[in-house]
């Protein structure tokens, strides 16, 4: 199955992640921000600079999750912020064609506490200009990640990522497992 853990950025879908591949060591990491990146280097950029808004990252990122499911036979745990419905559903719908079974997982947080908690990381500590671009496009797109949910197939497992531990939610997960 694949466990695909949604939200806002600052939801805490990488801690989640890490802490379902603590307690499933089988299960296989896949980050589709790797494939922005790898994208970037070769693909025109879109106009937003946003990557998902590449056809082809929709394409490669759906195909490589269905490729680590079908080759290893394992979980396949994907953190990734997915919130424009289209690019979902056109993402999730080729998925299902593949017979690949999926959870879907949205962190639900606060606009506020999203904001708290973008201000307070670091992603980038020895590039400070990288730092700030990253952080000020998160914060752009929390009021739109927020929104997001209320556009959520209604199979989605929906958990308040600010009310939990992340073992606490971890337990969740693997009960809908």
């Amino acid at each position: 199955m694949i466990v695909w853990i949604n939200g806002a950025f600052g939801a805490g879908k990488t801690t989640l992640a890490e802490e379902l591949g603590r307690r499933l060591p089988d299960a296989l990491s896949f980050d589709p921000e790797h494939v922005g990146f790898l994208l970037r280097f070769s693909a025109p950029p879109p106009e937003t600079g946003d990557f998902q808004d590449i056809p082809l990252w929709r394409k490669l990122t759906a195909e490589l999750a269905i490729g680590l499911h079908r080759d290893y036979g394992r979980h396949v745990v994907t953190p990734m912020t997915l919130v424009e419905t289209a690019y979902r559903e056109e993402i999730f719908k080729l998925l299902a064609a593949a017979d690949v079974p999926l959870l879907h997982v949205f962190l639900d947080v606060p606009p506020d506490e999203l904001r708290r908690r973008i201000n307070a990381q670091v992603l980038d500590p020895h590039n400070p200009q990288a730092d700030a671009d990253a952080r000020a496009f998160r914060l752009r797109n929390v009021d739109r990640c927020v929104a997001a949910r209320d556009t959520l197939p209604a199979d989605t497992l929906v958990l308040r990522g600010d009310l939990h531990t992340p073992e606490h939610l971890a337990d969740q997960v693997l009960a809908a497992l």
